[in-house]
């Protein structure tokens, strides 16, 4: 898109706002029947979150964890209106084989995201389901398609869509025309939230079934990086640092600015700095996204510091009239000459959602994100109750998560893809398009093949 019109396009939408506070109600004034896959500490954020937004019945609960499954059923007996326990299983096929559910949701790592959500939508639920969609573009695109073969709406847990203070910014800033004319775009993550560990291998606790938790990925063997908190410390079972954290950011800039599929992607980067860790993911790495008119920059560093301390994960979108500064935390509209800066803080509520706040072993809610989480679900069930598309619509969510998938094979390559979304190939490039698609391990099947 034209960067002089996509302001003009924006002005043209319904606000984002007006579509985060249209009513819902339940089916047939009953309690929807909610189950989760995943029960760690995001499966835990984003049902509480559901909960606190809609008296929903949380009737099944799955995770290869006993140990994990055992916690996640209690929590949800104490908080559940009606107080009845959760049904537990280790298999989500068992789980889905009841048909009795209206949603799912989806917290699974990575590599476990796609042959649940399909089984789901085949089921007949709809679906929340966290980012990114799929561990590869093939992967993810037959996410969407089940989603849209099936007739089921699925949201993608790429939530600063729904964040207060970020829709704020669209309205305030974006859409009002501040930034002038906008041709370049960063976003970053200066976390230092790379695995720097290398601890031994071994058996894998009695409470977990490692062969199923590794499921479709490649086998390796059990070290405590694996589970619960630190898989993402290896390629086999995400995308690294850009799989997890620019997804975000680069949805983010992509709802800020209407736009859709970068026409080509480049990335260089690798483990630079810390070489003594077993994981395998970069700790430093830079992609480019060209949307030909407009470029959106990513870099992220596990080590050092970042060049802004108030901006360590953000998206900062650079216009002629001036520059907005986005985080989870906050915004900052800063103009060029005269004008007047604004700023915005995340919407926290912990007075009117006081579980927010409580401590449950060894997770917390993260306070500024509860409310965009809450905004999402909000969103979800208006979505489900109009069957229509979410705010971050499973289409939405793979143009995101493909995007950053592509880096990678980027990097790998060593050279720029030129993206066809029609066709979902590298343009004039065979030995690319080979590497949208993982191999599973068997007798796992890859979803594309079905």
């Amino acid at each position: 898109m034209d960067r002089r019109k996509f302001i003009r396009r924006s002005a043209a939408v319904a606000s984002v706002a007006a579509l985060h506070s249209r009513a819902y109600a339940t089916t047939a004034g009953k309690s929807r029947r909610v189950g989760l896959i995943g029960s760690g500490w995001y499966g835990k954020c984003d049902l509480l979150q559901l909960i606190n937004v809609e008296p929903v019945e949380v009737v099944s609960i799955c995770d290869v964890d006993s140990r994990m499954l055992k916690e996640a059923a209690d929590l949800f007996e104490s908080r559940q209106v009606s107080k009845k326990r959760p049904r537990t299983y280790a298999n989500y096929k068992d789980m889905l084989a009841e048909k009795d559910l209206d949603i799912v949701l989806i917290a699974t790592p990575d590599h476990w995201h796609a042959l649940p959500m399909i089984a789901a939508v085949e089921a007949g639920a709809d679906v929340y389901v966290q980012k990114p969609t799929g561990v590869d573009v093939l992967e993810s695109k037959a996410m969407l398609d089940a989603a849209r073969r099936n007739d089921r709406v699925v949201q993608v847990g790429t939530q600063r869509r729904s964040t207060p203070h970020l829709i704020e910014a669209k309205e305030k800033v974006v859409d009002a025309g501040l930034l002038g004319d906008v041709a370049h775009a960063e976003v970053c993550c200066y976390y230092h939230m790379r695995a720097r560990k290398n601890p031994p291998d071994t058996a894998p606790p009695e409470y977990l079934d490692y062969e199923a938790w590794t499921g479709p990925a490649p086998m390796r063997p059990y070290n405590e990086l694996v589970h619960p908190r630190s898989w993402r410390a290896f390629m086999e079972y995400g995308n690294g640092i850009v799989g997890d954290m620019c997804v975000h950011m680069l949805d983010m800039v992509r709802w800020q600015l209407g736009l859709g599929w970068p026409k080509r992607i480049s990335s260089t980067g690798g483990i630079m700095v810390d070489t003594e860790s077993k994981a395998n993911i970069t700790d430093t790495q830079i992609a480019t996204f060209d949307f030909d008119d407009l470029d959106v920059v990513w870099t992220h560093r596990s080590w050092g510091s970042p060049p802004d301390p108030e901006y360590p994960w953000a998206g900062i979108i650079y216009g002629t009239k001036g520059t907005l500064k986005l985080s989870v935390n906050k915004y900052d509209f800063i103009p060029r000459g005269s004008g007047q800066p604004l700023h915005g803080d995340a919407v926290i509520e912990e007075d009117k959602y006081p579980t927010d706040t409580t401590d449950v072993k060894d997770w917390r809610m993260e306070l500024h994100v509860a409310s965009a989480i809450r905004g999402h679900m909000k969103n979800l069930l208006e979505a489900i109750d109009n069957r229509g598309r979410p705010i971050a619509d499973i289409e939405q969510g793979h143009i995101s998560s493909a995007s950053c998938i592509m880096a990678n094979v980027a990097m790998k390559l060593g050279r720029t893809l030129e993206f066809d979304p029609a066709t979902h190939t590298i343009v004039d490039d065979a030995e690319a398009t080979g590497l949208l698609k993982r191999p599973y391990r068997k007798p796992y099947v890859h979803p594309s093949e079905v």
